[in-house]
């Protein structure tokens, strides 16, 4: 089991049902999914782009990627039926909990200029980030990139309310601006 799922199970649990005074071990919120996507619009022009940008994905996530392709066409956007347009992966379980604590942790520190994520949350208890590059992952080699490409990462949790959510995942490890970091102990 990940040192991150084990802290989740015997410290972060009893702390958000301290705080919030939660009555029942299910009401805690939980990390359900974490869901990376990337847009590759201008990538998909370039076949061996496309496959760098899987492989890249499949490293520093441990998980297969699938491409997303159009589902119509649309001509102002020189966009055809079928073309590929993204690339997402969905991760779940002890795979999740492992990237969650390598992005905490190693890549999160990489970001130039980086002073915390924006607290902000979606209202229904989901977070979501855009990164600008995906050299931060020390997986990506960097010698064989071809692209720069940024992605969205969601974090998707059980929290009813944007205050569960935050404090759910600054317990996690996410720096946010303006909150104090937990250090796991």
């Amino acid at each position: 089991m990940s040192r991150l799922k084990e802290r989740y199970k015997s410290q972060i649990k009893k702390d958000l049902q301290e705080k919030f005074g939660y009555p029942n071990v299910m009401q805690i919120p939980r990390l359900k999914t974490i869901v990376l996507s990337m847009g590759i619009a201008e990538a998909a022009k370039d076949k061996n782009i496309v496959q760098q940008l899987l492989k890249e994905v499949a490293n520093f996530t441990g998980q297969k990627p699938i491409v997303v392709k159009s589902k119509k066409a649309i001509s102002n956007f020189k966009l055809r039926q079928g073309q590929p347009i993204g690339i997402k992966v969905t991760i779940r379980g002890t795979r999740m909990y492992d990237f969650l604590d390598r992005f905490c942790n190693i890549a999160c520190p990489r970001i130039k200029d980086f002073r915390g994520f924006n607290p902000k949350c979606d209202g229904s208890g989901n977070y979501s980030l855009g990164l600008e590059d995906q050299q931060i992952f020390p997986e990506v080699d960097l010698d064989e990139l071809k692209k720069v490409q940024g992605m969205n990462i969601t974090f998707v949790t059980s929290a009813k309310s944007d205050e569960e959510c935050v404090e759910l995942l600054r317990q996690l490890g996410i720096p946010f601006k303006n909150l104090p970091i937990v250090v796991a102990a």
